[in-house]
C-alpha cells in the first residue's frame, strides 16, 4: 500500500519537474493559486516538503511555535534557491524521497496535487493526475480538521460527488450534493474558490460560504 503511495507521489514530481523545466524567469514569478506566494514559492515549500522527516517536522514546529503558517514560510526562505533554476535543481535531488510528517501517508498525495494546480492552473499547463491519487487526496483532506491543514469543516453539511468516480464509495459526506471533477473537488475544499464555478448542486452554496 505505501509503496503505492509513493508511485504515485514520485509520478507526481517528475511530471512536475518536466513542466517547471520548461518555464521562463517571468512564468517563476507568476503569482500562484496560494495566496501570497510566487510559482517559485511554491516549488520552494515543495522542496521542503520533500525533505520532511518526522522529527524534522515536529522540531521545526516547536520552533515555529506551532504556527504552520509560520512554520511553512520558513521552509520556502529555507529552500528557496537565488535562481529558479537553483530550486528546480533542489526540486530534482528530493524527488525520488520517501520522508513525511507525521501523518498520514495520503498527505503526500494532497501536497503534490494540490500545489501541483497551484502551478500550473495560473500559468494555463495541463495536466492529467492519476485519478486514484486525487481520489485518495479528496478523502483524506475531507476527514482532516483545518487545525491540520484539512478540509472537514468546510465541508461539514455536504455531499462531494465526483463525477470521475466509477464507484459509489466515492460519495463523501451527508447533505446537499456538490458534483463535479474530482480535482476541482479537491481545489474547492482546499480553499481554492477558482474551482468552485466548475461546480453544481445544491450544496455549491454552502460549500462557497465556507470556503
Amino acid at each position: 500500500m505505501n509503496d503505492d503511495v509513493w508511485s504515485l507521489v514520485h509520478a507526481e514530481r517528475a511530471a512536475l519537474i518536466e513542466d517547471l523545466t520548461h518555464l521562463d524567469d517571468k512564468q517563476w514569478d507568476h503569482p500562484s493559486l496560494c495566496d501570497g506566494w510566487t510559482v517559485h514559492d511554491v516549488v520552494a515549500h515543495l522542496v521542503d516538503t520533500a525533505r520532511t522527516t518526522r522529527l524534522g517536522f515536529v522540531s521545526g514546529m516547536v520552533r515555529a511555535r506551532f504556527d504552520f503558517d509560520r512554520q511553512n514560510a520558513r521552509g520556502v526562505d529555507r529552500e528557496r534557491g537565488a535562481t529558479p533554476q537553483e530550486t528546480l535543481g533542489r526540486l530534482r535531488q528530493v524527488a525520488s524521497r520517501r520522508t513525511g510528517p507525521p501523518a498520514p501517508l495520503d498527505t503526500r498525495l494532497i501536497e503534490e496535487v494540490v500545489h501541483g494546480e497551484d502551478i500550473r492552473r495560473p500559468l494555463g499547463l495541463p495536466h492529467s493526475y492519476r485519478p486514484e491519487a486525487v481520489i485518495r487526496a479528496l478523502h483524506l483532506q475531507a476527514r482532516t480538521s483545518a487545525s491540520f491543514g484539512g478540509a472537514k469543516e468546510r465541508v461539514a453539511g455536504v455531499q462531494l460527488a465526483p463525477t470521475d468516480a466509477i464507484d459509489a464509495e466515492a460519495l463523501i459526506g451527508d447533505g446537499p450534493q456538490v458534483r463535479g471533477p474530482a480535482l476541482s473537488l479537491l481545489l474547492a475544499v482546499s480553499g481554492r474558490r477558482e474551482a468552485l464555478d466548475e461546480l453544481t448542486g445544491p450544496g455549491v452554496a454552502t460549500l462557497r460560504t465556507a470556503a
